[in-house]
């Protein structure tokens, strides 16, 4: 029989195989190069659209902060345009009040007596006036005390000086009831 030596072809078929072998390590080197690539692009773009994205949030969110600020402050002027409305409310609808309150102090001012001043703090009217006699600072104050638009008198002195008496006084202004004034 003849001896067929398959060394040479061994060899050859090795050396093919060792070449085909590097050409795939290489083709599978240069894949993965281009798939890492490629995932790198992907999340650079995702990262890039999140920048966006966070950028025009930011930009948005500073509108609506200004916004808020700017409903603040109409908010604040609204509140002091309504304090104003009410003071001058209060002001209109305490006016006849006063004209009521000094036609009412004339009404309960006994003859032989007379108001040297008057002056009003808050709720308060304070009165320095003289009388010919202390029944006559009693009949006033009396006449206060029933009064619808006052509240009780407060006497802080007397003093006689000759046949007069001087007098200071305190009396509460009061608003009174729709019944009361309509019995009045």
């Amino acid at each position: 029989m003849a001896t067929i030596n398959l060394r040479p072809w061994r060899e050859e078929q090795s050396s093919l195989r060792q070449k085909q072998f590097g050409a795939n390590v290489i083709g599978s080197i240069v894949f993965a190069v281009i798939v890492v690539f490629l995932v790198g692009y992907y999340f650079d773009e995702m990262k890039n659209r999140q920048n966006e994205r966070n950028d025009y949030l930011k930009v948005e969110t500073a509108k609506l902060d200004k916004q808020i600020k700017e409903i603040k402050d109409l908010k604040l002027k609204r509140e002091r345009l309504l304090e104003r409305l009410n003071a001058i409310q209060q002001l209109q609808g305490s006016r006849p009040l006063i004209v009521r309150n000094f036609d009412e102090l004339v009404r309960v001012l006994p003859d032989r007596a007379y108001y040297n001043s008057l002056s009003r703090k808050g709720d308060k009217v304070s009165i320095s006036g003289s009388a010919d006699e202390n029944l006559d600072v009693s009949s006033l104050m009396r006449n206060l005390n029933q009064s619808i638009w006052f509240g009780e008198p407060q006497l802080s002195r007397v003093d006689s000086k000759g046949t007069k008496k001087t007098f200071s006084l305190s009396v509460g202004v009061v608003k009174p009831k729709a019944e009361e004034l309509e019995g009045k």
